[in-house]
């Protein structure tokens, strides 16, 4: 009954499953090997594309051999016996010694242990939700697994805060698309040559317009041959990536033309930063949403930089994401209990409000536990509050 019955600690740390090789391919036969203890580490079913394969012997010259003539299915891997796999068999058995198959995984991480899937979740709601005797005599499990879905959506957003960090250098287009699984972002920064992330703040000197109509010489829309407006480039978007952010930033560069071959720089631009609003007044850069596009659009100072673009998902992107953190584990069965029940007939609405009130509850719990808000934290915190600036 544990949870860590099929995972080795030696698959754990190593992300990879190893097997002895004691004989030569037999012509015509494929070799077999279980997947079950390495796909539980995974936390899903593998593919072909999930995995390398190597094959390497320590009293021969075979040195981490990579063969790529394989398949999977149903948690088996084979190996055929005519392809590359089939040499390195021979050569082991040839050498009269053993050797080793190693199945490593291409994508590896630790601390999975904290998380509980989509899969085990319904499963489990199945078993201890459902049934005679129960509340809930009957549902369908795709309603169980919609429900769980979206339960993990919206606990994304606000319980688990799935927070993932995109690091991109940015072209000379000033331009950088959302990630593939973008909902919304939480900051957007720029990394120095120390390391140290400079926030880059929104800008509300400009915009992106979602639409940019073609015009002619008298000011009228012009359409292609089925009707529809024919989009051309936005001015807009054009003339702020060609501004120079020093116009606003009120940032004073000593090798300006204005200033070369002077001894009075500081007597020139002395108030020259006089009443610059404090959201201007940085030199950090900014950025806006092109919602046209799809894409963020940055000023021309940040040309070149390495950007991060912090943002949030709904981890519903792949199977290996759709996961609940063990915290929140029984606020999801309360959400999806009290959704199954909201949409049944014949339901007592006290009841469903008493599974809502349960469900509130639960994600009141599941809130206070991933906050990670503790004494030693919160003491450190307040230490920086009682700084005492000295002359």
């Amino acid at each position: 009954m544990g949870l860590l019955n099929n995972k080795t600690q030696e698959i754990y740390y190593t992300g990879s499953q190893v097997f002895i090789i004691t004989q030569a391919l037999t012509p015509g036969v494929n070799v077999k090997y279980s997947l079950s203890n390495l796909e539980s580490e995974y936390g899903g079913c593998l593919t072909a594309s999930d995995v390398r394969v190597y094959v390497e012997s320590g009293n021969s010259n075979i040195t981490n051999r990579e063969i790529f003539d394989f398949t999977i299915n149903d948690s088996v891997l084979s190996i055929s016996s005519d392809g590359d796999g089939d040499q390195s068999f021979d050569e082991i058995a040839g050498y009269d010694t053993e050797g080793e198959l190693r199945i490593e995984l291409r994508h590896h991480s630790f601390g999975g242990y904290r998380h509980t899937s989509l899969a085990d979740i319904v499963s489990s709601f199945m078993v201890a939700y459902v049934g005679d005797g129960k509340l809930i005599t009957n549902v369908a499990k795709s309603d169980v697994l919609f429900h769980a879905r979206r339960g993990i959506a919206e606990f994304s957003y606000d319980v688990l805060k799935t927070v993932k960090v995109q690091e991109v250098e940015l072209s000379t287009s000033l331009s950088i698309p959302m990630p593939q699984d973008y909902v919304s972002y939480i900051k957007l920064s720029f990394i120095g040559s120390d390391g140290i992330k400079r926030i880059i703040y929104p800008t509300r000197l400009t915009v992106n317009p979602t639409e940019a109509p073609t015009q002619d010489s008298d000011y009228n829309y012009v359409y292609d041959g089925d009707g529809n407006i024919i989009s051309g480039d936005c001015y807009t978007e054009t003339k702020w990536q060609a501004y120079d952010t020093d116009n606003i930033t009120g940032n004073i560069n000593a090798n300006d033309d204005y200033f070369v071959g002077r001894d009075d720089r500081l007597d020139y631009s002395f108030g020259g930063r006089h009443g610059l609003e404090p959201e201007h007044q940085q030199i950090n850069g900014y950025f806006t949403i092109d919602e046209r596009t799809g894409s963020f659009a940055f000023s021309s100072d940040l040309s070149g930089k390495i950007i991060t673009i912090e943002y949030v998902s709904d981890s519903l992107g792949t199977d290996a994401e759709m996961k609940v953190h063990k915290f929140a584990e029984e606020a999801l069965y309360k959400h999806i209990a009290f959704n199954v029940l909201a949409t049944k007939r014949n339901i007592p609405e006290y009841i469903v409000q008493r599974y809502k009130k349960e469900r509130r509850a639960a994600l009141r719990n599941a809130k206070l536990r991933l906050s990670k808000l503790n004494l030693e934290y919160m003491a450190q915190v307040m230490r920086g509050k009682g700084k005492q600036i000295k002359n």
